[in-house]
């Protein structure tokens, strides 16, 4: 028998095994692809396909908000209100021209038979003649009833006995957070009986602002988000029931600074509105001292003096004076309520009326006992 030659065994292995190799790398190679292909789209790292939704019912409420709508208070307050709101023009005469000659502001009609209508007093001071505007058909010239620095409040009175009338409302039954409507004219008669809408942001809010001849005047006030723009000065700040509940005055207009209107009270307004109709001025409590420099706590301990409120000057033959108060005192006490500065002892005069009694708690000489000096309330001279 022919012996096989190991060398040719050897070669015909080696030649087997590489072609085994090669058909199994093929076949699974195509195996693994046919598999990937089928398993792709069950790896969690590829997204899926995002399916059509189908068609569901609409039951979204409209897009536009209840409250501007047709329906809405805010639409019935500018029917309501709106007319009862006029321009206002006073003009201060040629010798004003290119310095605040003309001014502008808007002012509220609060007796419609006698032509009343109440504004701001720094939209009409100094003014020679002063125009209002009801509608774009009528403007009437009107005359000043009566007007108090002092609150920022004026009467105004034009010859018509048959205009729209606002109704007045509480503004003590105001709360934070009740939404408001202004109405007024900012910037002139060409955006007449504007309306915007806000909410109240703060109660008895105080604001100074410049009085005459360089003084300050502090106003106690409802602060409003509602826009308030040069010339809604005197306008009407309107509750959800149209009443009128205070009177627009001022903003504070700075840089950075939005949302930040107020207006004076209806409940404080109304017993000036009153005064100014019947006796043209302000009947105010006058108690006859001057001078006034509030004495603060380093002062008391750097002197050893109290806190409280030094009297600078005395008026000759008036109230104090004739009470017995001194140059040289220091105000501690006003019927028996602490007192620490002047808009503190203003408040108690502020709230009595002339004729009634105060009685003031003194230091004379930083070592003897306070004494109580009682004084009789006379009229703030016109």
């Amino acid at each position: 028998m022919k012996k096989f030659s190991l060398r040719y065994f050897n070669r015909y292995n080696i030649l087997l095994l590489t072609l085994l190799f090669f058909i199994s790398t093929a076949f699974g190679a195509g195996t693994g692809f046919l598999m990937a292909q089928r398993g792709i789209s069950k790896n969690p790292l590829q997204p899926s396909p995002i399916p059509t939704p189908s068609p569901i019912a609409q039951t979204v409420p409209p897009t536009q908000p209840a409250q501007f709508t047709t329906n809405s208070p805010v639409v019935k307050i500018a029917k309501q209100v709106g007319p009862t709101v006029v321009g206002i023009v006073a003009l201060k005469g040629k010798r004003y021209i290119g310095d605040g000659g003309i001014q502008q502001g808007s002012g509220v009609i609060i007796d419609g038979r006698k032509g009343y209508i109440v504004t701001n007093n720094h939209v009409i001071a100094g003014a020679e003649k002063i125009i209002v505007t009801i509608d774009k058909n009528r403007n009437y010239p009107a005359t000043i009833v009566g007007a108090d620095e002092g609150s920022d409040l004026a009467v105004l009175q034009v010859k018509s006995d048959n205009l729209p009338q606002a109704s007045l409302g509480d503004s003590s039954k105001v709360q934070v957070g009740e939404t408001v409507a202004a109405i007024g004219n900012p910037l002139g008669r060409e955006f007449a009986r504007s309306v915007t809408v806000g909410v109240i942001s703060a109660l008895n809010r105080e604001v100074s602002v410049p009085g005459p001849q360089g003084s300050t005047i502090t106003l106690e006030t409802l602060q409003t988000d509602a826009p308030i723009n040069p010339g809604n000065s005197g306008g009407a700040l309107v509750n959800l029931q149209g009443e009128v509940i205070g009177i627009n005055s001022v903003k504070i207009a700075t840089t950075g600074v939005e949302g930040m209107g107020f207006a004076i009270p209806i409940n404080d307004a109304r017993p000036i509105i009153n005064q100014l109709i019947t006796n043209g001025y302000v009947n105010r409590p006058f108690i006859g001292i001057y001078n006034i420099r509030e004495i603060t706590s380093d002062m008391s301990e750097w002197y050893n003096i109290p806190t409280g409120v030094y009297i600078g000057g005395v008026f000759e033959n008036g109230p104090a004076d004739k009470a017995g108060v001194n140059v040289g005192d220091i105000i501690i006490k006003a019927n028996n309520r602490t007192v620490t500065n002047f808009n503190e002892l203003q408040d108690i005069i502020s709230s009595m009326s002339p004729g009634d009694k105060v009685t003031l708690t003194i230091v004379r000489d930083k070592s003897s006992n306070p004494l109580n000096i009682t004084v009789t309330l006379g009229k703030l001279p016109k």
